[in-house]
């Protein structure tokens, strides 16, 4: 059949067969597996084997696979491109975590952005189902802490402590959420006046929730919840918890890393002729 690569998407490793390259994604066919990471990977091992006029046979999570490959090099919606799989093999099925995973990498354009907030999100929810059986936290869900930045001109807004101006996480830390439904998302609970926002001309989202930044390593870990200190003045910003929390608005926020906006300043740089000026 022109086989000149195989890739196998399985928890066991094949042997490998002589004169064929392989490539080998150690993944189990369960909805929590995290797939997305590893589709531009794939995607560029079929290509490059169609490349040279030959073909490329996908073992295993092989639906899902070739879906995102026709995603991506064809222009083809997560709906198209799989129903052209089904086409070609009707008993074809992505669980439903795939699924997921394959919307995701429509929304993302068909590339693993690691810097999109909507792939930060998904890492650190794919990180909340294995969090309880974790001994540490891997070191690229962390951002990077501002204070170690080199102090050049950057058009991000940056967050400080009010209190004592430490500086805490930038605008692209921020992971935005949908808006829930406002206090009628509270009726199980007796309505604060904090959250009684819906409709009244206040911003309904009290709270800004971020990606863990590198500061906030030592109270994260070991533990599923817990209040954020400013690591300078030690004044309370926020709280977090693994298992999630229920923003202002309404909307539920899992994993929750979450600082009130109360208690940071924003602080923006914008150009002033050959100057830099910062206004607060």
């Amino acid at each position: 059949a022109g086989v000149v690569a195989v890739l196998t998407v399985d928890a066991e490793e094949p042997p490998a067969v002589p004169g064929v390259r392989a490539m080998h994604v150690r993944l189990r066919d369960e909805p929590g597996a995290d797939l997305l990471s590893r589709l531009d990977d794939c995607a560029a091992f079929i290509a490059a084997a169609r490349a040279c006029g030959g073909a490329a046979l996908v073992r295993c999570r092989s639906v899902a696979v070739v879906t995102a490959y026709l995603m991506k090099t064809e222009g083809l919606g997560w709906e198209e491109a799989y129903g052209a799989v089904r086409a070609a093999k009707h008993d074809a099925e992505v669980n439903p975590g795939f699924q997921g995973q394959l919307k995701l990498y429509e929304a993302m354009g068909c590339a693993v952005d690691s810097s999109s907030p909507l792939y930060k999100r998904y890492r650190l929810e794919m990180l909340t189902e294995r969090y309880p059986e974790l001994q540490d936290l891997p070191r690229e869900v962390f951002a990077v802490d501002p204070t170690s930045i080199c102090q050049n001109p950057n058009t991000e807004v940056l967050y400080r402590c009010r209190k004592c101006r430490r500086a805490l996480f930038r605008s692209s830390s921020i992971l935005s959420h949908m808006e829930g439904s406002g206090p009628t998302a509270f009726a199980h609970k007796r309505i604060t006046d904090s959250a009684q926002l819906c409709g009244d001309g206040h911003e309904k989202c009290t709270s800004y929730f971020t990606e863990p930044v590198q500061w906030m390593e030592p109270a994260l870990l070991g533990v599923m919840e817990g209040q954020l200190l400013c690591p300078k003045c030690t004044s309370k910003l926020g709280s977090f918890s693994w298992r999630g929390e229920q923003c202002s608005c309404g909307r539920w926020v899992t994993p929750a890393f979450q600082i009130h906006k109360s208690r940071v300043d924003e602080v923006r740089t914008l150009p002033v002729g050959n100057f830099q000026a910062a206004k607060t």
